[in-house]
């Protein structure tokens, strides 16, 4: 099944991805090609996953899993298995944060595994505006687990235009993807918390006019 994914990935997934946003990325040399590492990014749609999956070069797109609600991704058997055999998700059961259940075990797992877990701290996709939402600490409880595992911020610009949320049909349109350089763990999570924040919302300054703005 491997080998499989590997194909989708990128012979379906990443021209799908370029047709749809002609994204253009900057800061590529900041990913991560192997884990235990985090990917942080902001989310207004569904395509950011798209995205981001079609960004990293084909030896490391394998190791490369976004971190996905279960009550969505898993809630018929068809789409179940295209997300996990497929994109690759490690599954997050959001409902049950608060219940005294590790929420956090399967992404903890993977990144134990070597595996580049993409999580998206606002915890859900906003709206098309790209405004950032406030940051969930959940990425600060994986990053003081693996403190070795770097945290490279991304700022994905455009995708809730693409395909706004609660919209199944997408519209090409152009994005941009900054990639920053990483934040590394350094003890403390509201110390890390507003290093992240910052670093996104730099990135987010930085992110050039879109040509259908």
């Amino acid at each position: 099944m491997g080998w499989i994914r590997w194909l989708i990935l990128l012979l379906v997934a990443r021209p799908v991805a370029r047709f749809l946003t002609g994204a253009d990325v900057t800061g590529r040399e900041h990913l991560p090609l192997k884990g235990p590492a985090i990917i942080a990014a902001n989310h207004n749609s569904h395509m950011d996953t798209l995205l981001l999956l079609s960004i990293f070069p084909s030896r490391a797109v394998m190791r490369v899993r976004p971190a996905a609600a279960s009550d969505y991704f898993l809630r018929d058997p068809v789409i179940g298995w295209v997300s996990r055999n497929l994109i690759g998700i490690v599954p997050i059961a959001r409902g049950k944060a608060g219940t005294g259940e590790d929420v956090l075990a399967p992404a903890r797992e993977a990144l134990a595994a070597g595996d580049i877990i993409v999580v998206f701290p606002e915890g859900t996709r906003g709206d098309a505006s790209d405004d950032m939402a406030a940051l969930k600490s959940g990425v600060a409880r994986l990053a003081e687990a693996f403190p070795e595992a770097p945290v490279t911020p991304v700022w994905i610009q455009g995708a809730g235009r693409v395909l706004p949320k609660g919209e199944v049909i997408p519209v090409p349109m152009n994005c941009a993807v900054l990639i920053g350089a990483p934040v590394h763990w350094q003890g403390g999570r509201a110390a890390f918390m507003e290093e992240l924040r910052a670093a996104l919302l730099t990135l987010k300054d930085q992110a050039p006019p879109l040509r259908w703005s």
